[in-house]
């Protein structure tokens, strides 16, 4: 009887590389970050109500920050007038917080989303394991989704395996298996050999773009 093999201790994949695998997973919700509800939208209005820039400044890159800091004393500002006023002027802040923020990351801004928008679930299982302190949930998590990712494929591509000289159609619907297996497991590798490393390298000192949500 064949010892089953852990997927971890087989690759030596560290988690950062199964999160960036989970990213191969097909999403059906939203980004955190751009949601009236996410940690981007919640720090400001903090920041708003302490009359403190700061704790923002961490959502954005150093090159920046003085856009956020303009916006942030304009916000301040206006927001004094009026009830009506200080939400608009909030929302303009939040708007332009998020705008930097996602370029910041090298996605486009589409706008927030209202409170309540789904959200990836790699993204809240990734919040939660934060708040709670502890990683075995999300571990656990994501390495069931990645293994079962490359069972599925690996399977197929076996299964057609099998049939590839049969004819030349047998053929075809074996290299398009084979090409998704290999595609899949090239992107994992892809990132536990020096991609994703390179990534947290130039975040560490402040060369690249930010990469959180």
């Amino acid at each position: 009887m064949k010892k089953k093999v852990n997927l971890l201790e087989l690759t030596g994949v560290s988690l950062l590389t199964i999160a960036i695998a989970w990213a191969l997973v097909p999403r059906t919700g939203h980004a955190h970050c751009d949601t009236l509800d996410g940690p981007v939208v919640t720090t400001a209005k903090t920041a708003l109500n302490k009359g403190d820039v700061t704790p923002m400044l961490k959502w954005v890159a150093k090159k920046d920050e003085g856009e956020i800091k303009k916006a942030f004393e304009k916000t301040l500002g206006v927001r004094k007038l009026s009830p009506q006023a200080r939400e608009l002027a909030d929302m303009y802040f939040f708007e332009t917080l998020v705008r930097v923020h996602r370029a910041g990351e090298g996605e486009p801004y589409t706008g927030l989303k209202p409170t309540g928008t789904a959200v990836e679930p790699g993204i809240l299982a990734a919040d939660k394991a934060l708040e709670s302190g502890s990683d075995d949930s999300l571990v656990k998590e994501i390495t069931s989704a990645v293994s079962a990712g490359i069972r599925q494929r690996f399977n197929h591509a076996m299964k057609a395996k099998k049939h590839a000289e049969e004819n030349v159609e047998m053929g075809r619907e074996y290299v398009k298996a084979y090409v998704e297996f290999v595609h899949y497991v090239e992107g994992l590798h892809k990132a536990a050999s020096g991609q994703a490393h390179a990534a947290e390298s130039e975040q560490e000192t402040g060369t690249g773009k930010l990469h959180t949500h």
